[in-house]
Order: structure tokens, then C-alpha cells, then sequence
């Protein structure tokens, strides 16, 4: 089979359209004939290598230990192993699995959920680490309600667009902070006010935000404490730099001296919240908002895109 890899650190020069062996379901896997994939911003940053303190963590110090991209997918059931029980072979299903950018993959059964049979294998593509890292952070995190005045930080990307129409969903007063020329995407998708953050620093307002989510985090930790309410959360999920230190070393310690909470946020991918996912694209409720497609061979040229952070969305391989 065709998979995308790479075998050092660099620029998307290093991506490469390999032939290897089809991989074979274990016990509690699934296989999955991959028709379309999504990029994440983890993906370019694990290719990277950066930041080099996190190598440890995403890979190997000086060459990658994780070869192969992707992990957003939907597909079709090709096997299962024979401890799986919620999928049999011919299901349409979504979810993430390590090396995506694939014609298969194998992964765990609890990593994936049913694709609605009224969505594209693009749109679902699209779903699961962005809307699973924006429902978790503003159900779980945020704890968000009725009412609130919330602010995404970064609402043009594939987690913000995400971010933005659950907030509305749940039934809060939506600020959507991103550049000139992606306003009026944030407005279609459901953004009570939008603010062009080239023209204007929302922190240094005055306005007040119950619950600020920073999908792509820019300032910092003391800028976003200064536009929160009383009682108000901040949780930061994309970002890089001092913002994320700081939100790693100094969000414990201003969240136990004060009454604002200041927290991380790493998605955790389940059936459940897939489902949930899931059910709402298929309602209508919420959409995959997808800049671009690319044919596996463009994965490189995908890559280079991403890099520039001007995607509406999510970027999506097709297979």
C-alpha cells in the first residue's frame, strides 16, 4: 500500500509516498481502507521536530521514532480483529488512527465511531481531533453555560471553526478573534461580533469573557487573565512558546492563588464524543468548515500550506 512517511526531522521536503506492507488488525483492532484524512497542526510540528524540548515527548530526540503522519480518518471497515464488537467489515466510519495519511490503517475500535451516512468521508475526515478537542474543552474545561460571553482566540482554524459553532450550540454569546480576510468565515459559522486581531488586542479592551478558549495561542498568560471575569476560565489548546509554559508552569499556581482558572487542554478521543460529533454535523448543527483538499501524492505541498497558519479550517487528503 501507498503511506506518506518521513525518516528525519525538516521541512515537508521530507514527507515521502512509500509502497510498505498493508498492515494486519490485532485482536482489538480494526482495519480501515482510508478515504480521507485531516491535518492537524501536531502533525507539521512532529515533522519539525518542534519545539526540540517537546522531542522526547513526540519522538525521538534526533531522528523521529513516529515515521508516518496523519491521525484524522474516515473510511470503510476492511477487517476486524476478533475482539472487536462494535464494527464489522463494510462500515462507513470516522475517528483517528497513527499514520492517516495512508491507503489503510489499523487502529482501536474505541478510537472510532459510525460515520452518518448523510456526511462526505472529507467532512467526517475533518471532526475528530478539532471537534473532540473543542466539545471537551468547552464542556469539560470550560464548563460552559447558557448565557456566557465567550471569546475564541484562534476561531479560524480547524478547532476554532469547531469551537465557535459549539459555543453557539451551547447556547453562549460567541467573540471570535481572528485575521482581516477570515471575519467574515467566523460570522458565517455563527459569531456574534468578530475581532480582526491585526487591528485590534481584544486583551487590552476592557471587555470582560467568562470563559476565553485559545485555540492558537498568541498572548500571554497575564494578558488573557486580565480580559477574564471574576470567576472566569481560561484553557489554552493550540500554541506554542511562552504562551504554553507559562500555562504549564504558571496556570497551576494562578488558579490556586485567585478565583480565575487557568488550565491545558489535551483531547481525549472516544466513541462517545465522536458520536456526539457526529450527530450534530449530521443534524445540521454544526459543519466541517475544509479550506482544501489534496490527493495523497500532494501531502508535501498540504504540509507547506499548513505551515503558513492561513488555512479556513481543516486541510483534508483524499485517497
Amino acid at each position: 500500500m501507498k503511506a506518506i512517511i518521513y525518516h528525519d526531522y525538516g521541512s515537508p521536503e521530507v514527507l515521502q509516498c512509500e509502497e510498505i506492507e498493508k498492515p494486519a488488525p490485532a485482536d482489538k483492532e480494526v482495519l480501515i481502507k482510508v478515504r480521507a484524512a485531516a491535518l492537524n497542526a501536531l502533525d507539521w510540528r512532529m515533522m519539525r521536530g518542534t519545539p526540540v524540548f517537546l522531542r522526547p515527548m513526540i519522538g525521538g530526540l534526533r531522528k523521529p521514532k513516529i515515521t508516518r503522519p496523519g491521525v484524522d480518518l474516515a473510511g470503510q471497515v476492511e477487517a476486524v480483529g476478533r475482539e472487536v464488537t462494535q464494527f464489522k467489515p463494510g462500515d462507513e466510519v470516522f475517528g483517528v488512527g497513527r499514520g492517516s495519511l495512508a491507503e489503510y490503517v489499523c487502529t482501536i475500535e474505541d478510537k472510532l465511531a459510525l460515520k452518518p451516512a448523510n456526511i462526505s468521508f472529507e467532512e467526517a475526515a475533518a471532526i475528530p481531533v478539532a471537534g473532540i478537542t473543542a466539545l471537551q474543552g468547552l464542556r469539560d474545561k470550560g464548563r460552559i453555560q447558557r448565557g456566557q460571553k465567550v471569546i475564541i482566540d484562534g476561531a479560524s482554524g480547524g478547532v476554532g471553526t469547531f469551537a465557535v459553532q459549539l459555543a453557539k450550540s451551547f447556547g453562549a454569546e460567541v467573540t471570535a478573534v481572528c485575521s482581516t480576510a477570515k471575519l467574515d468565515t467566523a460570522r458565517s459559522i455563527g459569531a456574534d461580533d468578530a475581532i480582526d486581531y491585526t487591528r485590534e488586542d481584544f486583551t487590552q479592551s476592557g471587555k470582560r469573557y467568562d470563559l476565553i478558549f485559545a485555540a492558537n495561542a498568541y498572548h500571554s498568560i497575564f494578558d488573557y487573565r486580565r480580559a477574564l471575569s471574576q470567576n472566569g476560565i481560561y484553557f489554552m489548546a493550540g500554541g506554542a512558546g511562552i504562551p504554553m509554559l507559562q500555562v504549564m508552569l504558571l496556570g497551576p499556581l494562578l488558579t490556586l492563588i485567585g478565583r480565575r482558572k487557568f488550565c491545558f487542554l489535551m483531547a481525549k478521543i472516544n466513541t462517545k464524543d465522536l458520536t456526539i460529533l457526529g450527530d450534530l454535523h449530521a443534524s445540521g448543527k454544526i459543519a466541517s468548515v475544509i479550506d482544501k483538499t489534496y490527493p495523497l501524492r500532494d501531502a508535501p505541498q498540504a504540509f507547506r500550506y499548513l505551515e503558513q497558519k492561513h488555512a479556513r479550517g481543516k486541510l483534508v487528503i483524499t485517497l
